[in-house]
C-alpha cells in the first residue's frame, strides 16, 4: 500500500482518531497492538516535524536579529 505524503496535520488527525477509538473501548483487542504501534510512529513523526520547524524558525529569527 502506497501511503500518501504524511503531513503534520494528517498525522495529528490520524493520531486523534486512534486515541478516540482506544478511549471509546470500541477498538477490537486484536487491533490494539497495531493501533498503538501506528500511534507511536505518528508521535515520533510529529515530534521530529515540530523539532525541525522550531529549528528553522529559530534560524530565521536569528537572521533578522
Amino acid at each position: 500500500m502506497v501511503e500518501k505524503e504524511l503531513t503534520y496535520t494528517l498525522a495529528k488527525k490520524e493520531l486523534d482518531l486512534i486515541v478516540k477509538s482506544i478511549e471509546s473501548g470500541e477498538l477490537d483487542v486484536d487491533l490494539l497492538t497495531e493501533k498503538v504501534k501506528r500511534a507511536s510512529e505518528l508521535i515520533i513523526f510529529c515530534k521530529e516535524k515540530l523539532t525541525k520547524t522550531d529549528s528553522e524558525l529559530q534560524k530565521i529569527l536569528d537572521q533578522i536579529s
